[in-house]
């Protein structure tokens, strides 16, 4: 059975049924920005989280939104150097509030803007801090033209006994955060080439 047809059934019985096991309920994780944003100026809601919350209706999942302890600045440039420097360092931002439990889910979709090709340094601060081995992860971001970059590839090195599908949705933060629509089309045709919805 290749990969995608298991995570066909995995998923089938996770999300579509109403007998799954506990084990397999699903958890939509994310970072995201608000304040100045590239490409739509200042918004009250980042495109991440956005993009997260049409993916937890579509599929009936938790949510889980990472904080971070010393937020970002609201303002562009300022958030851009302390995201810059952060990256230089090899950083890892503390996380403000408790983690969340992740011993009852078995498919974890997690979310970040890409920034500077990777995602932001606080992911790397979560994922430090959780073991996903076992699990079937499932990323997607927003971007401004790198799409995932190497973060797909990145999950799967750091938990090689997960299931990381590597075709992860990348949607314009643009797109996410004026059309909701076509996010909404995006993230459905996304479910269903991973044959998660049908």
């Amino acid at each position: 059975m290749n990969f995608l047809k298991g995570l066909f059934v995995v998923l089938t019985v996770a999300l579509l049924s109403g007998t799954a096991a506990a084990a397999d309920k699903a958890i939509v994780i994310y970072f995201s920005h608000a304040g100045e944003n590239n490409g739509v100026g200042y918004v009250q809601e980042g495109n991440t989280a956005k993009v997260a919350k049409t993916i937890a209706r579509r599929v009936n999942a938790d949510l889980y939104e990472i904080k971070e302890a010393r937020p970002y600045s609201p303002k562009f440039e300022a958030c851009v150097g302390q995201a810059k420097e952060e990256q230089r360092r090899n950083a890892r931002p503390a996380i403000a509030g408790r983690l969340p439990d992740l011993s009852s889910y078995k498919v974890i979709f997690i979310g970040y803007p890409i920034w500077f090709g990777d995602c932001p340094m606080i992911i790397y601060s979560f994922l430090e801090k959780e073991n996903l081995n076992g699990k079937i992860i499932i990323p997607f971001c927003t971007h401004e033209g790198s799409g995932l970059g190497k973060t797909a590839q990145n999950l799967q090195r750091r938990f090689p006994r997960a299931k990381v599908v590597q075709k992860g949705l990348a949607i314009k933060g643009s797109i996410a955060q004026r059309d909701p629509r076509m996010t909404a089309k995006s993230v459905e045709m996304w479910l269903k080439a991973l044959k998660i919805v049908k």
